[in-house]
């Protein structure tokens, strides 16, 4: 029986040590993916994330889906709205000539409404012809359409109105309760009050995002942004479309952790320490709490020799949760869209799971010698 059970433990104890770190697993050990590789071009650049690294991530770009989407600032502009080509202007011309040009003897004034102002800025007045209006704001229109028409007409009045056209309204595509086109009202018409009249943000959205389109570019924030920062109500333009849309920044979180899933931000900003509360925390026997990584793919435009960026394209970030260093510092690295949150397997996972298997086969022999 004792030459049985020797022979036993010879056997797994070469097995354990030939084999213990190939055992099936769920995650990589940290070694594993740290590990330099013999493959041309397949390096990459580790950094430990501590307090003094802190400041030299933070100035590097940002990678993924709308992290580093550019805004629209408030730029002020004139303080009247200004007729554009396409509006619709409605005239009342008021007179009290005997023989009047207009109007009949039963009448004291005419409509002309639904005149639309051509390419060229003008509109078309009855014995005046063409008259020239965009870059006027209605009271500056009314003035000079009424001193074309008194060369004619001493006596007459005009009662100028304008309904915007598409040089002078925008589009607000969905994201809210009433999608559609907006006139901009007044100078000042921002995106607030655009997504105000839509009816606001939808409340199912995931930390909403504003989308401007703007002459065949993009601009992009998200709403939470906007409303803690009066200088990013950006001040839209005549053709803008706007649109409410969910933030599709999302991580991955894998290896030794409750859930291994997409997890989508529900935030601006979403820390390490962050990450590893929305997975559900790491797995108290298979993690190794020294070994967690944030992988991470750089443009090659980033890549610097001198610190100011990546030295490599493909980066691993090593966090440490068993130091306080480690611990603060995690609280303050930002995860950026795309990122996939590593969290490495402890190294006396393969080994407690060899002692398990040899606790059992010594029992099983025992058992047996006990039989014979």
């Amino acid at each position: 029986m004792p030459r049985q059970l020797l022979s036993l433990l010879s056997v797994f104890i070469i097995l354990f040590t030939f084999t213990a770190c190939s055992l099936p697993r769920g995650a990589a050990l940290q070694y594993e993916i740290l590990k330099k590789s013999k493959t041309p071009n397949t390096e990459l650049a580790v950094y430990q994330v501590t307090k003094s690294f802190l400041p030299i991530v933070s100035s590097w770009p940002k990678t993924g889906a709308l992290g580093s989407g550019r805004w629209l600032d408030h730029k002020h502009v004139g303080e009247v709205s200004t007729i554009e080509s396409g509006d619709i202007v409605n005239l009342v011309i008021w007179e009290s000539e005997e023989n009047s040009l207009l109007t009949s003897s039963e009448q004291n004034a005419i409509e002309i409404n639904n005149v639309s102002v051509s390419p060229e800025g003008t509109i078309f007045v009855p014995y005046v012809e063409q008259i020239k209006i965009t870059g006027l704001s209605e009271e500056a229109a009314r003035r000079k359409v009424q001193s074309k028409m008194e060369a004619i007409i001493p006596s007459a009045q005009v009662q100028l109105s304008t309904i915007a056209g598409m040089k002078r309204s925008v589009s607000l595509v969905g994201g809210v309760a009433n999608p559609g086109n907006y006139p901009i009202v007044e100078p000042h018409f921002t995106v607030l009050n655009l997504i105000s009249q839509g009816g606001g943000a939808s409340p199912s959205l995931r930390n909403p995002h504003v989308r401007i389109i703007r002459a065949g570019r993009t601009y992009t924030s998200s709403l939470e942004r906007i409303y803690k920062n009066p200088a990013l109500d950006s001040i839209l333009k005549g053709g803008d479309k706007v649109i409410v849309e969910n933030d599709e920044r999302f991580f991955r979180s894998l290896g030794a952790v409750s859930k291994e899933q997409l997890v989508y931000f529900e935030n601006d900003n979403i820390s390490a320490l962050d990450a590893m509360s929305l997975v559900g925390g790491i797995s108290d026997n298979r993690a190794d709490p020294k070994g967690i990584l944030v992988l991470r793919e750089y443009s090659t435009n980033a890549i610097r020799s001198n610190g100011s960026g990546p030295s490599n394209s493909r980066s691993v970030f090593v966090i440490d949760l068993t130091s306080s260093d480690g611990l603060f510092s995690a609280g303050r690295f930002a995860i950026n869209s795309s990122d996939t949150v590593l969290v490495t397997e402890s190294p006396l996972t393969s080994v407690n799971t060899i002692f398990g298997i040899l606790g059992s086969i010594f029992g099983i022999a025992t058992r047996s010698g006990a039989v014979e």
